[in-house]
């Protein structure tokens, strides 16, 4: 669905608060359709972000261990990689 959204099972070390966060932001702007919440929407934008951050961290718990890495990293540690 979203190409900007990437794997985050099987990551060593294990995905991280701000990264799982960071998926579930870019999920709910897909679905959404909106890149920067208004006054109106955020509350319920940011409702949304939780929730799905709390989800999927519960699902990355959940899940077996993954076989292989996934096949590339998530932005924020190509950020931390080129600096």
């Amino acid at each position: 669905m979203c190409r900007n959204i990437t794997t985050l099972r099987g990551l060593e070390p294990a995905a991280t608060a701000e990264e799982i966060e960071a998926a579930a932001r870019q999920f709910v702007r897909k679905i959404s359709g909106i890149n920067k919440p208004s006054a109106v929407a955020a509350e319920h934008f940011e409702q949304a972000v939780a929730e799905i951050a709390t989800i999927s961290t519960t699902l990355l718990e959940d899940l077996p261990p993954r076989r292989n890495p996934p096949p590339t990293l998530p932005p924020l540690r190509r950020l931390a990689a080129k600096a």
